[in-house]
C-alpha cells in the first residue's frame, strides 16, 4: 500500500536553478531514489530541520546529497556532514506544483 504524498515548501536558494524559495513540492514517501533526483530529508546534524537536495550516488550506508547551488549562501549538503543514512530520507520529490506543474527538474537520470 502507498502512502500518501506529502507537500513541502522550499526555503532558501541552495536548489537554484531548479527549485527557488515559495516552490511547493509534492514529495513520494518511500519511493525508491537513485541518483539525478530530489529528496527531503532530515538534516543530520538537526533532525528537526528538513533539507531539499539532489541525490549524486550511495555512499557506504547512505546517499550523497548536494545542493544545485553550490554557491548559495548558508549552503549544507554532504560536502558539510556527509552521507545521509537511509533513515534521514522522507521521500523524492516528484513534482512541483506552485507555482507552476512541472516534473521536469526532478530526475537527471537517462530514459532509454
Amino acid at each position: 500500500m502507498r502512502r500518501p504524498l506529502m507537500a513541502v515548501e522550499v526555503a532558501g536558494d541552495s536548489m537554484l536553478p531548479a527549485l527557488r524559495p515559495g516552490d511547493r513540492l509534492l514529495v513520494r514517501p518511500g519511493a525508491r531514489i537513485g541518483a539525478g533526483d530530489i529528496v527531503i530529508a532530515r538534516h543530520p546534524l538537526q533532525p528537526g530541520r528538513l533539507i531539499v537536495k539532489r541525490v549524486t550516488h550511495r555512499a557506504g550506508d547512505g546517499w550523497w546529497l548536494e545542493s544545485d547551488n553550490q554557491r548559495a549562501s548558508g549552503r549544507q549538503d554532504s560536502w558539510d556532514f556527509g552521507a545521509v543514512p537511509d533513515r534521514f530520507i522522507l521521500g523524492r520529490a516528484v513534482v512541483r506544483y506552485w507555482p507552476s506543474i512541472s516534473a521536469s527538474a526532478f530526475s537527471r537520470r537517462r530514459v532509454r
